[in-house]
C-alpha cells in the first residue's frame, strides 16, 4: 500500500508549493504523521507551514542532550511565536552511560565507528521511538545539501521503517527557503549568521570556511563526502529511499 500512495502521491506533489503539499498529504495518508526538527532553517519553515495551517502532524524533536545553547533558545520561541509544544524523544540512559564509560564524554572523535556509535544512542534510537506506529515521516531534507542527499525525492517509501517519507522541500533551493522565512518572519536559529549553514551536536558542528559545501560543517574531522548522523540513513550506509516515478523528480 505504501508503494502505491508513493506512485499515487508524486505526481500530484510535484508542483505543488510546500503548503499544499503537507495539506494533500494530510488528506491522502491516513494515521499519525510525524514532522522530525531539528531547528534548521529547512525545519523552521515546515514547523511554520504545519502550525500556521492548523494541521494534525506531530511536531517533534531530539535532544541528544549535546545542542547548542541557540538551538535550545530556538527551541523556545518556536514554541512561544506559535503557541504550540514541539515534544522530544532523549537518549536511554543506560546506553549513554555505558558508551561514555567505555570512550569518553568525547570519544566520538577517535574514529568513525565511534561517532556513528554516537549518532545511534543519541539520534537515531530517539527517532525509532518518536515514529512508533507512525504511517508517514516528514523531513526537511533538500536535494541540493550535499552529496549524499542529491537523489532525494518528494515522496518515498522508507523500507527500512515501513512508512511513508515525505520531503517537501526536496526540489527547493537555500535560497528560496530564506527568502520564505524572511518573508512570513519565521524564527530561525542565531548561528546561520555565523557560518553554521547546517547545524546538529555542538561537539559535531562548525562555522564553514568560504567556499565549503553546505554541510561541511558536521563531523568536519572526518574525510567522507557522505557524512550523515544515521537518522536517514540504512545498514548499508546509503541514505533509505525506495524508487521513485520520474514524474516526482
Amino acid at each position: 500500500m505504501k508503494t502505491s500512495i508513493v506512485e499515487t502521491l508524486a505526481p500530484r506533489l510535484a508542483p505543488l508549493d510546500l503548503d499544499h503539499r503537507l495539506t494533500l498529504t494530510r488528506e491522502v495518508i491516513p494515521g499519525r504523521i510525524v514532522f522530525t526538527t531539528s531547528f534548521g532553517i529547512e525545519d523552521q519553515l515546515v514547523t511554520h507551514s504545519i502550525f500556521t495551517q492548523g494541521l494534525e502532524i506531530d511536531v517533534v524533536t531530539i535532544d541528544t542532550g549535546r545542542l547548542f545553547e541557540e538551538t535550545i533558545a530556538l527551541w523556545e520561541r518556536t514554541e512561544a511565536r506559535y503557541a504550540r509544544r514541539i515534544h522530544a524523544a532523549y537518549p536511554q540512559a543506560l546506553p549513554l552511560a555505558d558508551y561514555v564509560a567505555e570512550h569518553g564524554v568525547n570519544g566520538f572523535y577517535r574514529s568513525i565507528e565511534n561517532r556513528k556509535g554516537c549518532c545511534h544512542i543519541r539520534k537515531v534510537e530517539p527517532l525509532s521511538r518518536l515514529l512508533a506506529g507512525a504511517s508517514a515521516w516528514v523531513t526537511g531534507l533538500r536535494a541540493d545539501q550535499s552529496q549524499a542527499r542529491e537523489g532525494v525525492h518528494l515522496i518515498e517509501s522508507d523500507a527500512e521503517r515501513r512508512l511513508v517519507k515525505l520531503n517537501p522541500l526536496a526540489d527547493y533551493t537555500r535560497e528560496a527557503i530564506v527568502a520564505a522565512t524572511e518573508e512570513f518572519s519565521v524564527p530561525v536559529n542565531e548561528l546561520h549568521e555565523k557560518g553554521f549553514l547546517s547545524i546538529g551536536c555542538a561537539p559535531c558542528t562548525r562555522a564553514l570556511e568560504p567556499g565549503e559545501s553546505e554541510r561541511a560543517g558536521r563531523w568536519w574531522w572526518e574525510e567522507d563526502e557522505k557524512k550523515e548522523c544515521g537518522l536517514h540513513v540504512g545498514p548499508d550506509g546509503r541514505l533509505t529511499r525506495g524508487a521513485a516515478p520520474e514524474s516526482s523528480q
